[in-house]
Order: C-alpha cells, then sequence, then structure tokens
C-alpha cells in the first residue's frame, strides 16, 4: 500500500494489485454470474471501485479481503440489476443461469460436474457465495465472516444448509 501512495508509482502499484487479485476474483464471480462477458463487466467494475476507493483504504482489513468484499457485492448487485432488467422471477433465475451454463461453450463440463454446477445455481444468491468461497476458494468461516460481514456461526450454518440441499439434488433418482 505504500506504493499505491507514491504519486509516482501509483499507477505500477495498481497495476501489481489487478494483477495478483484478478484470478481469485475472477473465478469467484464466474461462479456467481456464469456468463464469461457479465465475469469480464463485474470484474472491471470492482477494479473501477477499487481504484476509486483505495485512497481511502484504512487497512483494517487485508487488501484481499476488502476486494473479495467488492466483488461479491458487485456480483450479487449485478444478478439482482440483471433479474430486474430481463424481469426474472426470482424462481427462474435457476432456470436462467442453468441455460447460461449450457451456454458456455468455453467450458466441457463431464455430465456429473454440470449437475454439481447446476445443484449450486439452485443455491439462493448469499447461499451460493459463501458456498463458492468456502468450497472452491477454500476460506476460513473468518475469512468469509470479514469479507460478508455475516456472523461464523450464521456462515456454518448457511454452508451446511447449502451442502445438504446440494447433496439431495445429486441424490440417484
Amino acid at each position: 500500500m505504500d506504493m499505491f501512495r507514491d504519486d509516482a508509482r501509483t499507477n505500477y502499484a495498481f497495476n501489481l494489485i489487478v494483477r495478483k487479485h484478478t484470478p481469485p476474483l475472477y473465478r469467484l464471480i464466474r461462479r456467481m454470474v456464469i456468463d464469461a462477458y457479465d465475469t469480464d463487466d463485474v470484474l472491471q467494475n470492482v477494479f473501477i471501485k477499487a481504484w476509486k476507493g483505495l485512497p481511502n483504504f484504512r487497512e483494517d482489513a487485508a487488501l484481499g479481503t476488502w476486494l473479495f468484499r467488492i466483488a461479491s457485492n458487485e456480483s450479487i448487485t449485478f444478478i439482482n440489476r440483471k433479474r430486474r432488467f430481463l424481469f426474472i422471477p426470482f424462481q427462474s433465475q435457476e432456470t436462467y443461469l442453468n441455460e447460461k451454463l449450457e451456454a458456455d461453450s468455453a467450458v466441457d463440463y463431464e455430465a456429473g460436474e454440470k449437475k454439481f454446477k447446476q445443484a449450486i445455481l439452485s443455491l439462493p444468491d448469499k447461499q451460493r457465495l459463501v458456498f463458492n468461497m468456502k468450497f472452491y476458494e477454500d476460506m476460513t468461516y473468518e475469512e468469509i465472516a470479514e469479507i460478508t460481514g455475516t456472523s461464523v456461526g450464521a456462515l456454518k450454518a448457511s454452508y451446511h444448509i447449502a451442502t445438504k440441499k446440494i447433496e439431495a439434488l445429486l441424490q440417484p433418482d
């Protein structure tokens, strides 16, 4: 952060931040919004907000945690905005995201993996966010709590409920 505060090195420092944090932020956002183009848009918004907010960043939390918080909020905001813009009822959001998953030509999913991803898409937004952070990013509950502003106990319950829902959906018919 010292480098960012040096006016002569601000752009360079921000470039380093972008390079370091793009891969994990991209993964999180992509799992939330599914579409690669939408992911790029949300990620761009995350870094715009970070650029604007970095001069006031108090360093109460780690930079990565702060960026994950921005990415989480931007992902959920994007999903809600898209839902309102496309007039997608909450019940149809899963169908909409599954269609995006089906149309994703960049990834060729095996049947089991596709069913698993579809089960994750059936979760409510915040529960899906917590599941993705814990399962894919291997974050601790304490890290997720700092990012989401939710208590560790509530996160543990949310993750447990999410895993039970996913397990139920993956049971053979």
